[in-house]
């Protein structure tokens, strides 16, 4: 690998380059398998999950629907697809003759990439989300955004139109409320900001908040039973092999970053910047993120779209929480 790949795949060096559209870097194609169906010319894709229940994609974002005989339960309002989730609704309602109107709008979280669009939608619908979601956008005070008022903490079993839906909060994850959505009768799991099907996650696990929780999601996301993932971004569904191979990916990076702890030695950064503390811990910080990617880098490029991409950076997010959350390579002086 070459020191020039090493250096734009790492946290601040790819930073403080602030590269220009003429000295951008060049990555490895993206594999045909990460790739989705084609967007129509509004620029979005709908398809059946199964049976009634649907899926949107800008392919960058994703939302759900189940169309039911009392109308339309929306799972997640991403502003980067906005109209054209209604205008998606509205082509499966008039070619199925069934009614197009959103009567339930489920939140994921409450981070706005992903429920930015939901006050589309009437002020009658009735929001439903996890109570910390609640909590979170009342803070949050976003009129783009109003907070759901049917709220619950560990489970919740909804049955809207004859369809069931079953809520679930299992801790901390990508955000300290974001939920697992199955859908039982339609072999399906939606699990937003987690795992990205057919590609690396993007920066810091996905801008993940708790990488242990991060960490531990897909293990509770196969406890259930579905054939369909719903991950909230990009292109294309998801299936179980899509979960167990970011696993394998997430453990790579995990037993790299130990052996880069145990490995990188400190003294030449502390001795190049004396006093300068920063420095030097930006230089062994950024050295052992280099040591650990590296091999997963090359280990799953071509296989994970965007893994020469990203994963120096979500190697940074899970090298700092190894240290910090599990004390992994911090000793007392003697």
């Amino acid at each position: 690998m070459s020191d020039e790949l090493t250096l734009d795949t790492t946290t601040e060096a790819f930073a403080n380059s602030r590269p220009s559209a003429e000295g951008l870097p060049d990555y490895a194609p993206v594999p045909p398998s990460a790739l989705g169906p084609a967007l129509n010319e509004q620029g979005y894709y709908a398809g059946r999950v199964e049976r009634n229940l649907y899926w949107v994609t800008d392919g960058v974002y994703q939302s759900a629907f189940l169309t039911t005989s009392d109308g339309v339960v929306l799972l997640d309002a991403p502003p980067t697809i906005g109209h054209n989730i209604q205008r998606a609704v509205d082509e499966i309602a008039a070619a199925n003759g069934v009614s197009n109107k959103v009567t339930h709008l489920i939140y994921s979280h409450h981070h706005a990439d992903h429920a930015g669009a939901s006050s589309l939608f009437e002020k009658n619908v009735a929001r439903i989300g996890h109570e910390e979601t609640r909590n979170l956008l009342l803070r949050d005070d976003d009129p783009a955004r109003p907070a759901p008022e049917e709220t619950f903490q560990d489970r919740r079993k909804l049955e809207i139109g004859g369809e069931r839906i079953e809520l679930a909060w299992h801790g901390s994850n990508h955000s300290p409320d974001n939920i697992y959505i199955h859908l039982p009768d339609h072999d399906a799991l939606m699990l937003v900001d987690i795992v990205n099907p057919g590609w690396a996650p993007v920066y810091l696990s996905n801008l993940t908040e708790d990488i242990p929780g991060y960490i531990e999601a897909p293990a509770n996301a196969l406890a259930y039973p579905w054939k369909h993932f719903i991950g909230g971004h990009l292109g294309r569904l998801g299936t179980r092999d899509d979960v167990t191979l970011h696993q394998e990916y997430m453990a790579d990076i995990a037993a790299s970053v130990r052996t880069a702890i145990d490995t990188v030695d400190p003294t030449p950064y502390f001795q190049k910047y004396g006093e300068n503390a920063w420095a030097a811990v930006r230089g062994l910080l950024d050295a052992t993120t280099a040591a650990a990617a590296a091999p997963v880098i090359e280990k799953y490029t071509g296989v994970l779209a965007a893994a020469d991409v990203f994963t120096a950076s979500t190697t940074f997010w899970v090298m700092e929480s190894i240290r910090l959350d599990l004390g992994y390579g911090s000793y007392v002086h003697p």
